[in-house]
């Protein structure tokens, strides 16, 4: 344990487990996780039409968003203590059917109403699984395994990020929005069936004498910088990132096959963007961290002065998705370095930042949105990651394991 900030080092939390490797589980989550993106940022590419079919603003319609944030927040406050006992494996399965329930009661909606209680159900689901999924894959795979477990479930959010938002777009257009909700439903049992059969029995974890209670990790003054940074960098990515289909269809002026190619330059790049970070997170951890943001804060403000170009846009859109997509593994990785050995608190806590954050940024947008235009939105987002990137910065400063 390191004297100066009390905490475990990975090196000496891995030394004290190495489980059987199951990789065919690996592989059921990362699927898991792939449909669990898809299903939570659906509606950024169904915005539009999902509007005008249940007959609220856009604004109103990104709501959903905000309203899946919300009670991910609060499932992963929860989850630990309300399943304190319960079998580890059985909590991931009620969480993918949950996760299948939700596209099915989303495909049939019959208003706003029951739209938003679908919403709530994908946030359930994002919220016990990704509060998971860090202490998942240490008991998956030996400790010397667990980042690249961790890397391959990284893997299937980038290519969900690939794959859902051009193929909802063009789903829409096709078979409408709702099917594209309804096709996420088999997924997911796919993802069912392959857990029951690969996930081995999972005991719930003895409470950690010295965890404490989440809220505790924030008496840490690097937790407690470090996680308003990342709370601030996706308030952030998603006030901007939220409206990308409306702008692209109101400024931009794309057509249905211009938008679905423009999505797909920003899920493309993404990946991309996932694959290389790796590679600058060795050579700069925190360097990364903080260009990030302050890359996106550009960005932002360039599409407001040079958006109006459907190329520029793109362009812009895809620089934007290669630098977003990976951020979010390059803030596990800060996780699993800063609280190795509180993995399932730490997870929480992560989790509840992250998506409280998404659903004020998508929440702040949307008004910004509806009643001032567009460019507010992306004054706005700029704003908020230019805030990140300096408290990323005082949270370098108070790490005392910068260098590795």
């Amino acid at each position: 344990m390191n004297k100066e900030t009390g905490l475990t080092t990975l090196s000496e939390h891995e030394s004290t487990r190495q489980p059987e490797a199951h990789w065919s589980a690996v592989m059921a989550m990362t699927l898991c996780v792939f449909a669990l993106v898809a299903s939570e940022f659906m509606p950024v590419s169904l915005l539009t039409p999902l509007s005008r079919d249940l007959g609220v603003s856009e604004g109103l319609a990104g709501q959903g968003i905000a309203i899946s944030g919300a009670l991910a927040v609060l499932t992963s406050l929860s989850i630990s203590r309300l399943a304190r006992n319960l079998d580890r494996k059985m909590l991931l399965l009620g969480m993918t059917l949950l996760m299948a329930l939700s596209g099915g009661i989303i495909a049939v909606a019959p208003n706003y109403l029951t739209y938003m209680a679908g919403r709530a159900l994908i946030g359930v689901a994002i919220g016990g699984l990704w509060s998971m999924s860090a202490a998942t894959a240490i008991r998956l795979v030996p400790g010397d395994k667990v980042p690249l477990a961790l890397a391959i479930f990284n893997g299937g959010a980038a290519l969900a990020t690939v794959i859902a938002a051009p193929l909802g777009s063009y789903l829409s257009s096709t078979i409408g929005w709702r099917g594209a909700f309804l096709c996420l439903v088999p997924v997911a049992l796919m993802v069912f069936i392959w857990q029951w059969i690969s996930l081995p029995a999972m005991a719930a974890d003895k409470p950690n004498p010295r965890g404490g209670s989440l809220f505790s990790l924030l008496r840490n003054p690097l937790v407690a910088v470090g996680m308003a940074a990342c709370g601030l960098f996706f308030m952030g990515q998603f006030a901007l990132f939220t409206y990308v289909r409306p702008f692209l269809e109101t400024v931009i002026h794309v057509s249905a096959t211009g938008l679905s190619l423009t999505l797909l330059v920003i899920g493309v790049a993404g990946f991309i963007g996932t694959l290389l970070i790796g590679w600058f997170l060795r050579r700069g951890f925190y360097l990364t961290l903080v260009l990030i943001p302050l890359l996106m804060a550009t960005i932002a403000v360039l599409l407001i002065a040079a958006g109006h170009s459907t190329l520029t846009a793109t362009l812009l859109l895809g620089l934007w998705g290669l630098i977003a997509t990976a951020a979010p593994v390059g803030w596990w990785a800060w996780v699993a370095r800063t609280l190795p050995d509180n993995a399932e608190q730490g997870g929480g806590l992560m989790v509840a930042v992250v998506q409280l954050s998404i659903a004020l940024g998508s929440t702040l947008g949307g008004v910004a949105f509806d009643h001032t235009g567009y460019q507010s939105t992306f004054v706005i987002s700029a704003a908020l990651l230019l805030i990140a990137a300096a408290l990323t910065f005082f949270a370098s400063r108070r790490d005392s394991f910068t260098d590795h």
